[in-house]
């Protein structure tokens, strides 16, 4: 069987790691258009980068939770049958022992060099201004895909779900594109669809079938049950 599992903020966010968009339509304080775009990186890149270090700095406050570990239990079990992708930026799928794991949205332990394109791995703040591994200029930026950018592997993503028997999503919103259409674009290929939700998303019409509850009970229950039948 060829599963491809979709995780959102909602996976991490029993982790303890922030859900990013408040209530009130603010991200940890910040409009959307002041932290999360190209143009306001141009406009106040320092005001970007010291956000995002803080936002890397707290990975090391959190932990994988048991739906992490089965995801990663999952991947033992069906290797090369099997791909994660993931919107979140964090570190906490990998943390749990995922290998085959595709950030669409970037990786906050990355940084993205401006001048030469190369994607380093990155641990420490940027705001300081470092220079590039590759290229030795001082264009480093998170590594994070932000609104008006094209998501990381998308050409990848497709075919993967143009193969697969099952598609599962766990903990989204259902309302970001492109991902919010995976469930769509599965389901033409004739894949089965499984939503695993705190409660229903915006997409929980397009799947086959919805599980809503929390995610580090959803999940395992779901894992266990796939690799006992």
């Amino acid at each position: 069987m060829r599963i491809v599992v979709l995780t959102g903020a909602g996976i991490s966010a029993e982790s303890g790691v922030p859900t990013f968009r408040d209530a009130d339509g603010l991200w940890e304080g910040h409009r959307v258009e002041d932290v999360a775009t190209p143009e306001a990186y141009d406009h106040q890149p320092m005001v970007v980068q010291r956000f995002y270090d803080a936002r890397r700095a707290a990975l090391a406050a959190v932990e994988p939770n048991p739906a992490h570990a089965a995801l990663a239990r999952l991947e033992g079990h069906l290797g090369d049958d099997f791909l994660l992708v993931t919107q979140n930026i964090d570190d906490l799928h990998e943390r749990a022992g995922s290998t085959r794991v595709t950030h669409m949205h970037g990786e906050l332990l990355s940084a993205l060099c401006r001048a030469c394109g190369g994607r380093s791995p990155w641990a420490d703040d940027l705001a300081d201004l470092p220079p590039c591994p590759r290229c030795g200029v001082t264009e480093l930026r998170p590594d994070v895909v932000w609104f008006g950018e094209i998501p990381y592997a998308m050409d990848a993503i497709q075919v993967a779900l143009a193969s697969a028997d099952l598609f599962v999503s766990i903990g989204t919103s259902g309302a970001v594109y492109p991902a919010a259409g995976f469930v769509q674009l599965a389901t033409a290929y004739g894949a089965r669809t499984l939503e695993l939700n705190l409660q229903p998303s915006e997409g929980t019409h397009h799947f086959a079938e919805s599980r809503h509850g929390r995610a580090g009970e959803l999940v395992p229950a779901w894992v266990d049950e796939l690799l006992g039948s």
